[in-house]
C-alpha cells in the first residue's frame, strides 16, 4: 500500500477509539482554562504513543505540546477541547440539559482535539514505517472560546520554529478555509469610586457605575467615526448591589474587532481615551484588565489547495438514514429560513473552477473551497496568531446539520453523536494526508512558505498582549 493508503487505513482501524475519546470529552465538558480531564486524557495518550509531552506550557495548566521525531521540517497540528458555559445537552433532538446551566460542547471541541490527535498519531505511524525525517507536533490548546489559549502560547514563542501548521473546525459543511477573520481585543475596564448613602449623603459619593455608563455613552458616539467593518461589543459585568448605595466599583467588558490588527490597536487607543474622560467626568479612577488580543487570520492558498486535494481524496461522508433522521429532528428546532440561509452562504464559497457537480449543495454539503476572493468571517479566532507566525491551513468538516446555529445546544447534541464522529474522522484523514505531504514534498512546503513571506512583507509577529498579563 502507498503511504496515503496506509495512513487512511490506520485511522479507519482506530476510528472506534477516536470516537470513544471524543465521547469521553463530550461527557466531561469543561470551560476555558478548566479542561483538566480533556488535556490529561489527550496528553497521556500521546505520551503512551511515544510522543515527548511538555505540560502546563505558557502559564496554563491545561496547555501542552507533544512532539515526535527530530529535526526539520516541523509540522504542527492544532487541537482544542474547551466547552461553552450553559450549553449542557443530552443526545436528543429536543432541548434537554444534562445539568441545568452546565457547560456543553456547543462548538464541537470534543471532536476538534481528538481529530487533531488522531492525525498526529497517523503521521507519526507513517514517519516511523517509511522512515520519514522531520518532526510532527501536536498542540493542546485550551481556552479557544475566550481567545486565550493560542494567543498566550504564541506570546511564549511555542510556534516560532514551525515550518507549517494545520488546523480544522467542526461545522455543517466540508470547506477549506482561504479567507480571514477579525482581529480582536478583549478587555475589562474597572471603575473605582466612593460609596455613600444615595439618599442621605450622595454628594460625598463618587459613582463607579456613572463612570462605566459615561464610558459606554462615549463609545457609542465613537461608533460613527470608526470603519464600517469594525465592531465594539460590551456588557456591564458589575454595576453595584443596591440602588440606595452609591457603587464604589463597576466593571464594563469590551470586545473591539476589526479586519486588521492595526485597526484594532487604533480603535482600542481611542476607547482608552474615552475611559479616561469618563473617569474625569465622574470623579472616579479606572484600570484596565486586558484579557486577550488576537490577530486576523492570514490565509495561505498553497495550504488551502493542499488541504482541498486531500479532502477530495478522502471523499464525502456517508450518513445512515438514522443519522439523517436525527439531523432532521435537530433542524426542526431551528428558526425558519436558517437552513436556506446556510446553504446560500455555502454556495457563495464555491470556487469558480470547481467541478460543476460539486457545486450542488445537498443537506450535508460536499467538499467546497473558498473563492480566491478573500472573505473575512465576522468572528475571531486565535488561529490567526499562529497564521501570522507560520504558514497555516484550516478545514471544516460536517459534524452537524446544515444551518445549525453557532454555539447552540443543537451543536452539543450533534457533536456527541455518530454524525460528529464521522466528520471528525474525515478531518483527521485530511489533516494527516496533508501533514505527510508537507514532510515529504519540499516543493509544497516551499510554495506555502513563499506565499507566507509575500503576505507578511517582512513584518514580524508582535504579541498584542501587554507584558505582565497572565492567562485568565
Amino acid at each position: 500500500m502507498t503511504t496515503e493508503q496506509t495512513t487512511v487505513a490506520y485511522l479507519d482501524d482506530h476510528d472506534e477509539k477516536l470516537s470513544y475519546l471524543a465521547r469521553q470529552i463530550w461527557d466531561h465538558p469543561e470551560p476555558a482554562l478548566e479542561e483538566r480531564f480533556a488535556s490529561k486524557l489527550l496528553a497521556d495518550e500521546l505520551e503512551a504513543a511515544g510522543f515527548t509531552v511538555e505540560r502546563e506550557v505558557a502559564q496554563m495548566p491545561t496547555a501542552f505540546v507533544a512532539s515526535w521525531g527530530s529535526g526539520a521540517p516541523i509540522i504542527g497540528i492544532l487541537g482544542e477541547y474547551d466547552a461553552l458555559p450553559g450549553l449542557s445537552q443530552r443526545l436528543a433532538t429536543t432541548h434537554s440539559p444534562v445539568q441545568s446551566g452546565g457547560p456543553g460542547h456547543g462548538c464541537g471541541h470534543n471532536l476538534f482535539g481528538v481529530a487533531s490527535f488522531g492525525a498526529a498519531l497517523a503521521v507519526k505511524e507513517a514517519m516511523q514505517e517509511r522512515d520519514i525525517p522531520g518532526t510532527i507536533r501536536f498542540y493542546g490548546c485550551p481556552a479557544e472560546e475566550t481567545l486565550v489559549g493560542k494567543t498566550f502560547m504564541a506570546k511564549a514563542g511555542l510556534f516560532d520554529d514551525l515550518d507549517a501548521a494545520i488546523a480544522w473546525h467542526p461545522g455543517d459543511s466540508n470547506v477549506v478555509w482561504a479567507g480571514s477573520s477579525q482581529a480582536m481585543n478583549s478587555f475589562k475596564v474597572n471603575f473605582h469610586g466612593v460609596t455613600a448613602h444615595a439618599a442621605a449623603d450622595p454628594h460625598n459619593g463618587r459613582s463607579a457605575l456613572d463612570g462605566a455608563m459615561l464610558m459606554d455613552i462615549g463609545v457609542n458616539y465613537l461608533r460613527e467615526h470608526i470603519i464600517p467593518d469594525a465592531r465594539i461589543h460590551s456588557v456591564i459585568t458589575h454595576g453595584g448591589q443596591a440602588p440606595n448605595v452609591v457603587p464604589a466599583y463597576a466593571q464594563i467588558w469590551y470586545f473591539v474587532r476589526a479586519p486588521r490588527r492595526d485597526q484594532v490597536a487604533a480603535i482600542y487607543a481611542r476607547v482608552l481615551d474615552i475611559a479616561k474622560g469618563a473617569a474625569l467626568m465622574s470623579g472616579t479612577t479606572y484600570d484596565i484588565d486586558f484579557v486577550t488580543g488576537c490577530y486576523d487570520l492570514l490565509p495561505n492558498l498553497a495550504l488551502s489547495k493542499l488541504l482541498y486535494e486531500k479532502m477530495c481524496e478522502v471523499g464525502p461522508i456517508s450518513f445512515t438514514e438514522e443519522e439523517q433522521e436525527f439531523a432532521r429532528g435537530l433542524q426542526s428546532t431551528f428558526a425558519p429560513g436558517t437552513v436556506e440561509a446556510s446553504l446560500a452562504i455555502a454556495q457563495r464559497l464555491v470556487a469558480q473552477e470547481l467541478d460543476p457537480a460539486m457545486a450542488e449543495v445537498p443537506l450535508w454539503g460536499e467538499v467546497l473551497r473558498h473563492s480566491e476572493v478573500p472573505i473575512t468571517m465576522p468572528g475571531s479566532t486565535e488561529v490567526g496568531d499562529v497564521s501570522q507566525i507560520t504558514p497555516t491551513g484550516q478545514v471544516t468538516t460536517t459534524c452537524w446539520p446544515t444551518g445549525t446555529p453557532g454555539h447552540s445546544w443543537q451543536i452539543t447534541a450533534s457533536s456527541g453523536s455518530s454524525i460528529g464522529a464521522k466528520g471528525m474522522l474525515m478531518a483527521a484523514k485530511s489533516m494527516a494526508l496533508a501533514g505527510i505531504d508537507l514532510l515529504t514534498r519540499p516543493d509544497v512546503l516551499a510554495e506555502a512558505k513563499a506565499e507566507f513571506a509575500r503576505r507578511k512583507k517582512g513584518v514580524p509577529y508582535v504579541t498584542p498582549i501587554p507584558e505582565g498579563t497572565v492567562p485568565h
